[in-house]
């Protein structure tokens, strides 16, 4: 990397940065895998990073008692798994110190607190300019501080959960005096003892919330707008990733979700007469259509079967205490956690690109979504889990290595034909 700009770039007011490789934005998972792999191919790069760390999202926005939900050689990175006595489903922390430990394996130094404020194709020069700004101790953006980045490939690492959803929904502000919370900044519930405390969503965070709740003697309400496909975690002592992964290499995804949906029934029972209705489309086909990820089960149907979490349906507004729900009923409640997922931020800062859509996911669906054109690349878009980034990052850095090596090949020969040229005269 140096200071240096092509000619026929036009300059930048701050400072302009040439970078001999590819910018990477992002330091989660996606980031360092493929910078994993692009160190493999020997291929130079830089990634950015707003956070102060890397898998901000894993260290500073998920709650304490969280694991992965596959079993680990399903989560791993490229190029190193995780320690053999590791338990088949990492904690937290377990998950975090493996990142750590890739990073310093594969000499990543992202450049941290660095907010990419824009990022746009030059089609004059060909190259993709990156502007950035320092991230301040508030988390505010430092406008003195911009500096752009010049590369010819882009990756975006920043995948699918960047930013919270917090939905509007009436008198949540105005009426309900309450804490209310996204479950971004929920840690565990021992600060919720005795509480009444309304759980808005029913996704794998919901689930685990109301449980975690549950767990410290709380009183958790989730509420359930929408039908959801909830599985178990496990079926006859197999992973139920791992067995729809094998079913689905030998029949076709309709009847793999037939298989999966009468072993939840033989394994959870009937669901529906708690309030937790199936869609009508299949798990798999849904996740694939769709990106809704089924819920596996850890625990929390069996505390909604006993009546220690309660099943409520949508909500109508907020009063002061209290909520009133769409079927009339009124609940008394103490705090609100909001776990209505998150979303890509991509729209905000990739500019002029028809390579993502609005939702900011690619247009293309698995498994084409990981190359666009003018140097392009994004990983962890797949709704595939970690699993997904992994097969992005290979590509990616195999795609861009490929290239590198021809033309640093080329840059040799030339070099060397000049030396012998030179030598003859």
């Amino acid at each position: 990397m140096a200071s240096l700009v092509p000619d026929n770039m036009p300059l930048f007011a701050g400072r302009s940065v040439w970078v001999n490789g590819p910018v990477i934005v992002g330091a989660g998972p996606s980031g360092l895998a493929t910078g994993a792999c692009l160190r493999q191919q020997g291929v130079p790069f830089v990634i950015l990073e707003k956070a102060d760390c890397i898998a901000s999202l894993w260290q500073r926005r998920t709650y304490d008692r969280l694991k992965l939900h596959l079993p680990k050689r399903f989560c791993q990175l490229p190029r190193m798994p995780f320690p053999d006595h590791y338990p088949q489903y990492p904690s937290k922390k377990q998950f975090v110190d493996y990142l750590e430990r890739y990073a310093d394996h594969f000499h990543l130094e992202p450049t941290f607190s660095t907010c990419v404020v824009s990022a746009i194709h030059d089609d004059t020069c060909g190259f993709w300019r990156v502007r950035t700004s320092r991230v301040q101790d508030g988390g505010a953006a430092d406008a003195g501080s911009e500096m752009e980045y010049i590369c010819r490939w882009l990756v975006v690492a920043t995948g699918e959960n960047a930013e919270k959803v917090v939905p509007e929904m009436e008198g949540m502000e105005e009426q309900f005096a309450g804490k209310v919370i996204h479950a971004s900044e929920y840690k565990c519930g021992e600060e919720y003892r005795g509480k009444k405390v309304l759980v808005v969503g029913c996704g794998n965070s919901g689930m685990e919330v109301s449980l975690d709740l549950s767990d410290f003697k709380a009183e958790p309400a989730m509420v359930v707008r929408d039908s959801v496909h909830v599985l178990p975690r496990e079926i006859f002592g197999k992973s139920t990733y791992e067995v729809a992964a094998v079913l689905l290499k030998w029949l076709p995804l309709w009847m793999v979700d037939k298989l999966l949906l009468i072993c939840a029934r033989l394994e959870l029972g009937n669901i529906q007469k708690f309030g937790l209705k199936r869609p009508a489309m299949g798990p798999l086909q849904l996740k694939n259509t769709f990106g809704r990820t089924p819920v596996l089960d850890i625990g929390a149907l069996k505390k909604i079967r006993s009546g220690d979490i309660k099943v409520v349906p949508g909500i109508k507004k907020f009063l002061s205490g209290k909520v009133e729900l769409i079927n009339g009923e009124i609940l008394d409640i103490d705090a609100v956690v909001l776990a209505t997922g998150y979303k890509s931020n991509v729209p905000s800062w990739l500019k002029e690109c028809d390579f993502f859509a609005r939702d900011g996911f690619p247009r293309q669906p698995f498994p084409n979504g990981w190359k666009g054109k003018s140097g392009l690349y994004a990983v962890g878009f797949t709704r595939r889990g970690l699993s997904g980034v992994s097969m992005d990052a290979m590509k990616i850095a195999e795609d861009i290595g490929r290239i590198w090596k021809e033309e640093t090949k080329q840059a040799k020969q030339f070099v060397a034909s000049n030396r012998r040229r030179i030598s003859q005269m």
